[in-house]
């Protein structure tokens, strides 16, 4: 009987290791997505009153549990009964992810007509001021939605040749760690302007922590600029690395060049082909209206 207890002890062990490693290969994988999550959510959970940030990046964080609830099973019944479905999955996820970097590089150097960013708060009442932001938090779960489909996608594609027991405990790492990571980073980004005006007004002729003060208030604008910046260029090296390694004609044709070049290529050429298709399809969707 105790020999007995003892395998078994030994199996969930060796278990518990064998998703741990895989865990850690799919988070690398995934890390580009996340980076991009990561400058998606401080973007959207900016700009609020301060009082209202925190209250609202809950709700959002709330809402990133559910879609991850509702995503996994999904996943795991798809790499249970339809694994073939994976990759090309995965392929449509590399698309979208290739439009949004190469959207973001476009819109760059083409930028659209600019709105009008005149703050209307002042004149609103209270509950028109809680519809647009319960509107603006529906905004930012859709589309942590979407990101969190590629993110599980993704993880499960690197461990689609392990037993279903591993792809559950490492996937779902993966996605624990795509909300409370992501979540809890964009917590401390928003919170980094007020933190730094409190130094300001604490700091009583220090210069020290007046000028720390200062730093932290006009950081959060670039601090987000640059995650923007790093999650656009991973999100095209990721793409391109999906079409890469899945397709092995893509993969001998770019053998000779540097991984991280033949990644970028081929997702800045999906990129620019899905943004000029989605163009174009906009405009006859408008002509023919």
């Amino acid at each position: 009987m105790a020999t007995g207890i003892f395998v078994i002890l030994d199996d969930i062990a060796m278990l518990l290791d064998d998703a741990a490693a895989m865990s850690k290969v799919a988070a690398k994988k995934t890390a580009g997505i996340l980076g991009d999550d990561l400058a998606v959510n401080a973007q959207k959970a900016s700009g609020f009153a301060s009082s209202r940030e925190l209250p609202v990046l809950w709700a959002i964080t709330k809402g990133s549990f559910l879609n991850k609830l509702i995503i996994l099973p999904v996943a795991f019944l798809l790499s249970a009964f339809a694994s073939w479905s994976i990759i090309p999955i995965l392929m449509l996820g590399g698309i979208y992810l290739a439009y949004e970097g190469a959207e973001k590089v476009f819109e760059y150097f083409f930028p659209h007509e600019s709105k009008s960013t005149t703050d209307f708060t002042q004149t609103l009442s209270k509950e028109e001021i809680l519809a647009i932001e319960k509107s603006k938090i529906k905004s930012a779960i859709v589309t942590d939605f979407i990101l969190s489909i590629e993110i599980i996608i993704m993880a499960l594609g690197t461990v689609l040749k392990e037993p279903l027991s591993i792809q559950i405990i490492a996937v779902s790492v993966v996605a624990l760690l795509a909300t409370v990571g992501v979540y809890g980073i964009v917590a401390l980004l928003v919170r980094m302007d007020d933190f730094g005006f409190k130094l300001i007004e604490v700091s009583n002729g220090n210069h020290f922590i007046k000028r720390v003060g200062e730093i932290l208030v006009q950081s959060l604008p670039r601090v987000i600029k640059i995650l923007t910046i790093i999650g656009t260029l991973a999100m095209l090296l990721v793409a391109g690395g999906i079409f890469v390694h899945n397709i092995h004609q893509l993969h001998e044709i770019l053998n000779a060049l540097p991984s991280l070049l033949a990644e970028l290529i081929v997702g800045v050429i999906i990129g620019s082909v899905a943004v000029l298709g989605h163009n174009l399809w906009s405009k006859i969707r408008k002509q023919s209206h």
